[in-house]
């Protein structure tokens, strides 16, 4: 995998930094880059190859907030893409929606060739996205907002169904004989968290309560978990929303003097690890990198062969995936490498 990292945009920084600028830098930071010293195309490549054409610039615009290991997955697919499909890659995030709207306007003004967004708080973000596509510029989803992107007027979306996940996730809580569960959300309103707990507790046979958290200060939603846990001693199972909050709420419960299991959505290689030695009962895995991959792709599929993955009508799922304690080990390379 190519590791050449791609140019940022940090979050918030549209209020000091346009996108236009990181663009005019991306060429000297991406993989295939004249100057990159990877293989030129061959003189006869198809449709959908390199020669003959101008390099496409792709904006990738997510709701991350700073210091989520998740949304690294997700950038190494981009990249891993965007190096194979030779195209200029800029990447930037802000986790307030009337930002990253702002974020994909600076796109849109930078005439970028393609758009992947994510759509947390789709109302907040579809004003941009209309205005893009009123731009000529293509526009995919992924990640978040299965239920909004063909009404957002997204080209094609690619990513979890997190209502199924969420539904699937409870009945295994059935089938593991759970009967109290916590489902902890680290970022109210956001659309994919919502669904998925709702998904446990409408699926669920036992009772689920929601809990919300402060995701952007971890230590402070650790402790709040662990007085939760700690003042109902029937929990018996927490559920959350991020591989790095799991590994805290393992914490947690261990402070609390309680014995609840832990299961999450998502995971990283420590995750993993935590599977296989049974600190968490499994992850539920949406496989970011290949939403990130599979998103940039499509963009150029699309620009250089008309490709519409879907058909327009249907989103790609790259989840929902089971990581128990049983098939781990064959999750556990890729996550030391960083691509699950």
């Amino acid at each position: 995998m190519n590791t050449t990292p791609i140019r940022h945009v940090s979050t918030g920084s549209r209020r000091g930094t346009a996108l236009a600028s990181a663009t005019a830098a991306a060429c000297l930071l991406t993989a295939g880059c004249s100057d990159s010293g990877g293989p030129e195309p061959d003189g006869d490549a198809g449709p959908a190859g390199r020669a003959g054409t101008a390099r496409l610039k792709v904006a990738l615009i997510t709701h991350s907030a700073p210091g989520d290991a998740f949304w690294e997955l997700v950038q190494r697919g981009a990249q891993a893409a965007a190096a194979k499909d030779g195209i200029e890659l800029t990447y930037a995030n802000d986790p307030d929606a009337t930002d990253q709207a702002d974020l994909v306007r600076d796109a849109v003004a930078d005439r970028v060739d393609g758009i992947a967004v994510t759509l947390a708080k789709p109302d907040a973000v579809k004003g941009a996205v209309a205005e893009a596509e009123a731009a000529g510029i293509p526009v995919v989803g992924l990640n978040s907002g299965i239920d909004a992107w063909k009404s957002a007027g997204l080209l094609e979306y690619f990513g979890q169904d997190d209502s199924v996940a969420g539904r699937a996730v409870g009945d295994r809580l059935d089938t593991l004989g759970a009967e109290n569960a916590l489902c902890v959300i680290h970022e109210r309103g956001n659309v994919a968290l919502e669904a998925r707990c709702a998904g446990v507790k409408k699926a669920f046979g036992g009772d689920t309560e929601m809990l919300y958290v402060n995701g952007s200060d971890l230590d402070a939603a650790t402790e709040s978990i662990t007085a939760r846990v700690r003042q109902d001693p029937t929990i018996d199972e927490v559920v959350t929303n991020g591989a790095q909050l799991a590994l805290a709420a393992v914490k947690s419960v261990q402070e609390a003097g309680s014995g609840a299991e832990v299961a999450t959505f998502d995971l990283n290689k420590d995750l993993v690890k935590a599977v296989q030695g049974g600190d968490v009962q499994f992850a539920v895995d949406q496989q970011p990198y290949l939403q990130g991959y599979l998103a940039v792709d499509s963009l150029w599929l699309y620009k250089t062969n008309g490709n519409v993955s879907g058909g327009g009508e249907a989103p790609v799922l790259t989840g929902p995936a089971f990581v128990t304690k049983t098939n781990a080990a064959a999750v556990a390379e890729f996550a030391a490498n960083g691509t699950r």
